[in-house]
């Protein structure tokens, strides 16, 4: 009986395991089923037309059984696949660096399904209030805004693919030259990081300017008026101030969609070079404290309609001539036009030194000073000289470093050594290792003098020349930066102290000035180790350190080369014996700027390197040309009516997603170019078409414009037109 009742026990502990098993079966089931049934990342279902797009968002024409569930389901995307992507093409457009699309045979896996399915959902909801619209107006704004998408990610291996040799960018031009010389040229190396201290960037999805927009222009209410520079002028908010100029540029929150009107008594066409080195319209820079200069300088003389500036006549007694020839025989080394061929001039007192410097092949930059009791920069740029507008405060300079040949302040009365030397120090960034500093003034006080020889000392810059000239009764002392790092090391104090190893010298957009000494390079692979070749020389010479960019730069200039000389000096109706003043508002290699130079034709090149860009600009200083950094976004450094003609290649395209309104540059554009001055633009169709709209609402004349395949060119002129 015992082992009956075991047995019996036994039994009944098995049943009850075995009904515990399928109760934990059925429960696993159930949850199964429900999780498979109830889900809500389930109850939404999309319907494509096909699969063929499935790497696109679904648009307004998809169904969508339950959008109230879209931000429900736009949460449970895979967040670190999806905002890592999302990420990764946005960086992609700001950088400015397009990719090619993307090959849908490998987006066909579920999480991309998934994906793409919430985020169509959500965009169906915000393009309801596109419900007014027939539906073929859909399909077709739906297509432009997918192609300038796909177009703003092809682009980057398109910018970043080598043209192999000279011989097949030559090819590529002759092939443009009969089917509308449009393709994109330039060839970038790396892109560059952004500036730190800049804005949230902006993600655009639609195109970058809408087609269908209408535009009503008013002109601007500055209290600069006729001459209003956005970023250097300060209107504060209406209110009257006496002093609104300042010492550093400080742009308006919302950029200017407005349009600078003519001065007062109109716009006269600019006379031509040469005949503009000794004349100009005086209406076209007319101003109240010009013209109180003018009564207290016999250099610049108003003769009837016109401002003329009498030859070799300047505040120097003897003349600019004898000047030059007199620092010559003080520093023999100092050859203009061979041993120095970039200069940068502070201040625009002597407009006439740029004039006499070119006749011996110096390409001098005067860095016009708002801050100036009278500013001449707009009386230098209406002459037809090199100038930009760029305060000097407590910010760099917008140029690389080491770039300059000699930097020259005539009339200097600026305390270099005030704020530890900061000012001085910033000179010493942008001059070339070897390089001059030339400082002339008439009147020295003992102190200022003393502060200035304590402050060069400590920056180990060697005085070459220390004398009064006697016939213009100006003080002359001329510096040279050093060439090596070994003076350093035997100053008695180390003030100013070194750089760190992990500062850019180079960094100067929005780029506080520092109190320290940047190194010197020493290896032959290193740019500034060696002076550069004589001009004209340079232009082509390319030195150890850019050995690695050597192909690109022969391809470049081979194809800008071929460009200029069949495509624009011919063939888009541009008047070049009007044409002076040049820029080039995204020049890479300066490749467009060298081309011009070995041309019959009078013109100068502003090579504008944008700060998005990868950093080209010391290859451009490095050839013997000048240029500038800018961000597109802000207004530039510049009076209105600057400029005979602007190039821009394939700018726009950069910009997409940088700008809150690029229909600004565009703005931007209008102001700096001269009545009559010229635009040619080469982009994408897709941006072009619509430019062209904003260029026709500006009353600006389309001149040429071809297209071929998905890229085109626009050669527009402006009018005298203001609203």
């Amino acid at each position: 009986m015992a082992i009956a009742r075991l047995a019996r026990q036994e039994k009944r502990s098995y049943g009850f395991c075995a009904k515990l098993t399928a109760v934990v079966i059925l429960g696993l089931c159930f949850i199964v089923v429900w999780s498979i049934f109830a889900s809500p990342s389930t109850s939404v279902t999309i319907q494509r037309e096909s699969f063929d797009n499935i790497g696109e968002p679904v648009t307004g024409n998809r169904k969508v059984s339950n959008p109230g569930t879209q931000i429900d389901n736009r949460k449970k995307v895979d967040e670190g696949k999806s905002s890592r992507d999302t990420k990764e093409r946005v960086k992609s457009d700001l950088d400015g660096k397009d990719m090619k699309k993307v090959d849908r045979s490998d987006s066909k896996s579920p999480s991309n399904h998934a994906s793409e399915k919430n985020h169509g959902a959500a965009k169906e909801k915000n393009e309801k209030h596109k419900e007014n619209k027939s539906e073929v107006a859909k399909k077709e704004n739906h297509g432009s805004e997918e192609s300038e998408e796909e177009d703003a990610q092809k682009g980057n291996e398109e910018e970043e693919q080598e043209v192999k040799d000279g011989q097949e960018a030559e090819s590529k031009v002759d092939e443009a030259e009969t089917e509308g010389d449009l393709g994109e040229s330039d060839q970038e190396p790396e892109e560059r990081n952004e500036p730190k201290d800049k804005g949230k960037k902006v993600k655009r999805k639609g195109p970058l300017f809408d087609p269908n927009a209408h535009y009503s222009w008013k002109p601007c209410r500055a209290r600069s008026k006729y001459n209003y520079i956005p970023c250097i002028d300060f209107e504060a908010g209406g209110v009257k101030q006496q002093g609104y100029r300042h010492r550093e540029r400080s742009c308006p929150r919302v950029p200017p969609m407005c349009l600078v009107p003519l001065p007062p008594n109109g716009y006269g066409p600019p006379v031509h070079w040469r005949d503009s080195n000794s004349k100009i319209l005086y209406k076209n820079v007319a101003h109240p404290k010009l013209a109180a200069f003018i009564k207290r300088h016999t250099w610049l003389v108003e003769d009837g309609e016109f401002l003329t500036f009498p030859q070799n006549d300047s505040e120097l007694n003897g003349g600019v001539i004898h000047y030059l020839e007199s620092i010559e025989e003080m520093v023999p080394d100092i050859e203009w036009g061979k041993n120095i061929h970039l200069v940068l001039e502070i201040g625009c007192t002597y407009s006439s030194l740029g004039a006499v410097l070119l006749e011996k092949d110096v390409i001098t930059l005067s860095l016009g000073l708002k801050d100036d009791l009278v500013d001449l920069a707009q009386v230098a740029l209406e002459r037809g000289f090199p100038t930009v507008v760029s305060p000097l405060g407590n910010r760099r300079l917008p140029f690389p470093s080491g770039v300059f040949d000699a930097i020259h302040c005539g009339g200097c009365s600026r305390s270099w050594h005030s704020n530890d030397g900061k000012l001085l120090l910033e000179m010493n960034r942008i001059l070339r290792p070897g390089g001059y500093f030339i400082l002339s003034t008439k009147h020295d006080s003992v102190e200022e003098e003393e502060a200035m020889s304590s402050l060069t000392a400590s920056i180990c810059w060697n005085i070459l020349a220390h004398k009064t000239d006697e016939v213009s009764e100006m003080g002359v002392k001329i510096y040279q930066k050093p060439e090596s790092n070994d003076i350093f090391e035997l100053r008695r104090r180390k003030n100013p102290p070194l750089c760190k190893e992990n500062e850019n010298p180079d960094a100067a957009w929005y780029v506080p000035m520092k109190t320290c000494l940047h190194t010197i390079p020493t290896s032959i692979e290193q740019r500034g180790a060696e002076w550069p070749e004589e001009w004209p020389k340079r232009l082509e010479a390319f030195p150890e350190w850019l050995s690695n960019d050597k192909e690109k730069l022969i391809a470049d200039t081979n194809h800008w080369k071929a460009i200029v000389e069949k495509s624009y000096l011919t063939g888009i109706g541009v008047d070049w014996s009007n044409v002076r003043n040049v820029m080039d508002m995204k020049a890479i290699y300066g490749g467009f700027a060298a081309a011009l130079s070995q041309q019959n034709v009078s013109v100068w090149v502003m090579n504008v390197i944008p700060v998005h860009a990868p950093d080209t600009l010391p290859i451009i200083f490095e050839r013997g040309l000048v240029g500038i950094y800018h961000d597109w976004c802000e207004s530039f450094g510049t009076y209105p009516r600057s400029y005979d003609l602007l190039h821009a290649d394939h700018l726009f395209s950069r910009l997409k997603n940088r700008c809150k309104e690029p229909v600004s540059i565009v703005v931007e554009m209008d102001r700096i170019a001269r009545p009559g001055g010229w635009a040619i633009i080469r982009e994408k169709l897709a941006i072009l078409n619509p430019l062209e709209g904003i260029l026709k609402s500006l009353q600006w004349e389309i001149r040429m414009s071809y297209s071929h395949g998905e890229e085109g060119i626009v050669c527009a002129q402006k009018t005298m037109w203001r609203p």
